[in-house]
């Protein structure tokens, strides 16, 4: 089997297990398990807690010491057994440490994913501008799969999401043992002690260009979780009104918000053109306008006639304003850094972007959702407009901050200095 094809399958499992459960645990624990927007905001949270410290170490470790297929191998597995267990949970307190545990392994497991991939690419002479994003596009199908199986079998509000993403997370683990080898590299008797305890990543830090553009992936994070934590139950809250309560958004959120992902499949195709094009400022100031536009139509968006469009639109903008900053910024990071250092600078992208950006994000959207609700009743429209505000100044600061040239050069290869 070709090497493509191989990790177009790995990609395509690993976001289905993500999809099993991340837009539609949060309506299972208002709905279902009957928490508070404040609740549902701590246990999401655990997914930043953990990508603030795992991705990066795990990088770490990927880098230096445990082969990074072997470490994915791990990690999945841990994700079986949590996914399990927190299955049986309906106390807030417990579910959030549950989840920690599972987001410990599993937020790892997104930048290895990358490494692995651009390793392989790498090993088999194809260029990973231009091959990456049709691998990495299967994880978008393969979360829109997921989301249209738990749809569909009508266990959004459901314990059954979470057995769902913990066999995939078996399945994942087993297939993962069929990878190619991902050598770690080998210490220099000259490396620096920064260089033997991995922390090379860090060092970006020290290029302005490289710590603002850290910056803005954190902050475009917490408008991520925002979308992730509180789509669904701002969907599922239109059965309140008895005009909405049979309608096909009511019945189908899960459905309607894989648009999301659908338009993902087209924007993750046109990345090379707009990063040769452009440059990763111009695209990043695209995402960012585009989650000002998610949410913005979000606000005015409903299940009658005007109102599905708006809703419909907001999915379709959102393939941009996820895939413009994610995945773009993923490619960027790949051709800003050498190769010794790849797994732990990844690690560190996803550190920023679903940790701590993530972590933020859920915690302050959370005590928004709270402020903005009277008994239990949220004022979505209030709500999404405070979030579009975020994103609109976000693009304004970034676009007066971030200094990068953009030459063709600069997009299609790493510079001589790497």
């Amino acid at each position: 089997m070709h090497i493509t094809t191989r990790l177009k399958m790995m990609s395509f499992m690993q976001y289905f297990i993500w999809g099993s459960w991340l837009v539609t645990l949060g309506s299972y624990m208002i709905n279902t398990l009957h928490f508070t927007g404040s609740d549902v905001g701590m246990v999401y949270s655990s997914k930043g807690l953990a990508a603030i410290v795992m991705p990066s170490l795990v990088g770490i470790i990927a880098d230096k010491w445990l082969r990074a297929d072997r470490a994915y191998m791990i990690c999945h597995l841990v994700c079986a057994v949590a996914l399990c267990y927190a299955a049986h949970i309906n106390e807030p307190g417990l579910m959030f440490w549950v989840m920690l545990i599972n987001a410990m392994a599993f937020m790892p497991t997104i930048a290895l994913s990358n490494t692995i991939s651009y390793s392989c690419l790498e090993q088999a002479g194809l260029d990973t501008v231009n091959h990456f994003p049709p691998v990495r596009v299967y994880g978008t199908v393969g979360f829109i799969a997921a989301m249209w199986t738990i749809s569909l079998m009508g266990v959004e509000l459901s314990n059954v999401q979470l057995y769902i993403a913990a066999g995939s997370s078996l399945v994942l683990a087993l297939y993962s043992m069929t990878f190619p080898k991902i050598p770690v590299v080998q210490n220099k008797a000259s490396a620096t002690l920064i260089s033997k305890l991995g922390l090379d990543a860090f060092v970006l830090f020290k290029q302005p260009r490289m710590a603002v553009f850290f910056l803005f992936a954190m902050l475009l994070g917490a408008v991520l979780q925002i979308t992730n934590t509180f789509g669904s139950p701002f969907l599922h809250d239109f059965a309140r009104n008895p005009e909405f309560a049979d309608s096909y958004i009511v019945l189908y959120p899960s459905i309607l918000l894989s648009v999301s992902q659908m338009s993902e499949v087209f924007f993750i195709l046109t990345i090379p053109y707009f990063l040769k094009r452009f440059g990763i400022k111009t695209v990043m100031m695209m995402s960012m306008i585009a989650w000002m536009l998610r949410f913005g139509l979000f606000a005015f968006g409903d299940p009658s006639g005007i109102g599905f469009a708006l809703l419909m639109l907001s999915m379709i903008v959102y393939g941009c304003a996820f895939d413009f900053f994610n995945i773009s910024g993923s490619v960027f990071v790949e051709q800003e850094v050498s190769s010794d250092i790849r797994a732990s600078a990844q690690g560190l992208f996803m550190t920023m972007v679903n940790g701590v950006g993530a972590y933020l994000g859920a915690i302050l959207s959370g005590m928004a959702v709270d402020f903005f609700s009277v008994d239990g009743v949220k004022d979505w429209q209030t709500i999404w407009l405070v979030f579009a505000s975020y994103a609109l100044m976000l693009s304004v600061i970034f676009w007066f901050s971030f200094h990068y040239r953009h030459t063709p050069e600069n997009s299609t290869m790493r510079t001589a200095t790497h």
